[in-house]
């Protein structure tokens, strides 16, 4: 019997030529990602650090990105910390203020390679197995232990297979397939369990829609979500600066065993919605048509990438939004900024009355930047729609796609992006 892509990747990770499901291994990842988040954790071991520093320099990934610029001075100090941090071991991967999201940064400046494992003080981790990396979330105190000794332990996970056939239809995106697949399965239907997605229909899935996909596994409850290593990965790889000789790509055999295979046909997947107050709770955008909204985000660590922003300006463009609706755009990255500049996105959002906001997560997390006031209802393309996840508990926020949440900028209310695109 063969392995999964899990047990594979796994096993190399602890030296070990297997591993099977349920066993526990201990691994050395490659990289440890931290945030904003690294000055709470780096005063978990004050005495451990100065007796015996950190494991490398190369090892920890740190990304300033949640609350960025700084809204208060205790947020100021604790970057001003994380900065003489990563001055004094001399970190090789230090991204400050406006670099972009973690996870957009990690994988944009190559440092999530297929077949290596990458964890992270973050739950969407997950996000790199778009790229065939094993990628998933820890807590702060195991991030604490891992900047000193380099190793964690895992519980090899039961893996799920998720076979896409088909294209998705104009005006759908992979938003929509990944909610759809969620509210298909539930919020725990993966719980920690691998989910591999492959099938034919792979070949039209560019990677910012396997970003997409990836960064939503941990919404089913998933511990890793990866796709293979193929040439379309392998291609953007070598864009961001990566040559295919720096990786050992790994996949499941032909004959690995599953837990359980779901078929996914794209061909019939529609725009959707997940309605407050889970992730899980889906329904089709059609259903929803016309119920009122007051704010549109477009953005996040999910559909803040290129390919969202130019769906919003394609649905945007020569139009203005809703006069009662408020439009804010968060590109994932500096990058992905400057791409949309160059190419008149950003233009024309703000034509259309869109604010942009710096790159970073912001009105995601309700840390700062479009804070929800009592009794408003969001539509974001975020990955989480928790009560109070904005910021205020008696608000309500609506997940979808980038091209709906443009097209219901429009309106000022849930419109089909069908009807806007051509």
């Amino acid at each position: 019997m063969g392995s999964t892509f899990a047990e594979k990747v796994l096993a190399r990770a602890a030296g070990r030529t297997s591993a099977q499901t349920g066993e526990i291994v201990v691994v050395r990842p490659a990289h440890l990602l931290t945030h904003d988040n690294t000055a709470a954790i780096i005063g978990k071991i004050p005495e451990e650090l100065d007796r015996y520093g950190i494991v490398s320099p190369d090892f920890p990934i740190i990304v300033l990105d949640h609350v960025v610029p700084a809204s208060s001075e205790k947020t100021a100090t604790n970057h001003q910390q994380i900065r003489a941090f990563a001055d004094r071991f001399g970190l090789r991967h230090f991204f400050d203020v406006g670099t972009g999201i973690s996870h957009q940064v990690v994988v944009e400046h190559g440092l999530a390679l297929p077949g290596t494992v990458v964890v992270g003080s973050d739950s969407h981790t997950c996000t790199y197995g778009a790229v065939g990396c094993f990628a998933t979330g820890i807590d702060r105190t195991e991030a604490a232990v891992l900047l000193l000794t380099g190793k964690t332990w895992f519980k090899v996970p039961r893996t799920l297979r998720v076979e896409l056939t088909g294209r998705l239809a104009r005006g759908v995106g992979p938003k929509d397939l990944v909610l759809s697949l969620i509210g298909r399965i539930g919020a725990d239907g993966a719980s920690y369990a691998a989910v591999e997605f492959d099938g034919p229909a792979l070949a039209n899935l560019d990677v910012e829609a396997r970003l997409t996909i990836a960064n939503m596994g941990v919404e089913m409850g998933a511990k890793c979500a990866a796709f293979p290593a193929d040439e379309i990965a392998a291609t953007y790889l070598e864009s961001v600066g990566v040559p295919r000789d720096t990786y050992e790509p790994v996949w499941a055999d032909a004959d690995a065993r599953y837990e359980q295979v779901i078929p996914l046909d794209l061909d019939a997947v529609e725009p959707v919605v997940a309605l407050p107050h889970t992730v899980d709770n889906v329904a089709p955008v059609a259903e929803h048509v016309g119920m009122s909204i007051d704010q549109c985000l477009i953005g996040t660590c999910t559909n803040g990438r290129l390919s969202d922003l130019a769906s919003a300006a394609a649905v945007l463009r020569g139009k203005r939004v809703h006069p009662r609706v408020r439009l804010l755009v968060l590109p994932a990255s500096r990058r992905v900024l400057r791409a949309a500049m160059e190419a008149g996105h950003i233009q024309d959002l703000v034509d259309a009355g869109a604010m942009i906001l710096p790159p970073g997560c912001g009105p995601c997390l309700g840390a700062h930047m479009g804070v929800l006031a009592p009794g408003e209802r969001c539509l974001s393309t975020s990955n989480r729609n928790f009560r109070g996840r904005m910021g205020c508990t008696e608000a309500e926020i609506v997940l979808a796609s980038a091209a709906t949440v443009a097209a219901s900028a429009l309106h000022g209310v849930i419109t089909d992006p069908r009807e806007e695109v051509s």
